[in-house]
């Protein structure tokens, strides 16, 4: 199955996307309401979560194929569509912020590590920009395994990097 196998299933069945965000807000509120000030505490912790994640992975997803397609494809904004580009965004920032109101975000578990995943994704895409912008290289005769190995030397190369100026 490639990508746009499924993506092609998921624009078939828009409804389950629709009903899949739908039940992780209601699981959100729900939680809110159930929690009262107690979401900080073990169980509730590790709900939020398990929500967070569930939410912020396909939206991270879409923004990054968001910039992919406008930067490289070069599509148009009016061909955006709004079940796989717009939706998981719109969802993540409701969600997060419903769970934000409930309990503070620095006493979910792995939390910190979406932020570092996001920086990680959108180095590499700039870094892709910029050689795909400036026709710099041009990779010919190298074998595939040769540029994935420079990527990820890229990336923890980035990471590290970006934990020294954090620090700092």
């Amino acid at each position: 199955m490639t990508l746009q196998d499924f993506f092609d299933k998921i624009y078939g069945n828009p409804m389950l996307v629709l009903w899949y965000f739908l039940a992780l807000l209601f699981t959100a509120v729900l939680a809110g309401f159930m929690s009262k000030g107690e979401g900080h505490q073990s169980p509730w912790k590790y709900l939020y979560s398990g929500l967070i994640y569930l939410v912020s992975i396909p939206g991270i997803f879409a923004v990054a194929l968001n910039i992919y397609l406008f930067l490289f494809e070069r599509k148009s904004i009016m061909e955006m569509d709004l079940v796989v580009q717009v939706l998981p965004v719109i969802a993540m920032i409701l969600i997060l912020w419903v769970i934000r109101k409930n309990v503070d975000l620095d006493y979910i578990p792995g939390f910190d590590k979406l932020g570092g995943l996001i920086t990680i994704i959108g180095a590499a895409l700039a870094i892709l920009w910029v050689i795909d912008r400036t026709h710099l290289v041009v990779f010919s005769y190298v074998p595939v395994i040769y540029l994935l190995l420079l990527l990820v030397g890229l990336i923890v190369i980035i990471r590290f990097g970006w934990k020294r100026m954090s620090k700092g």
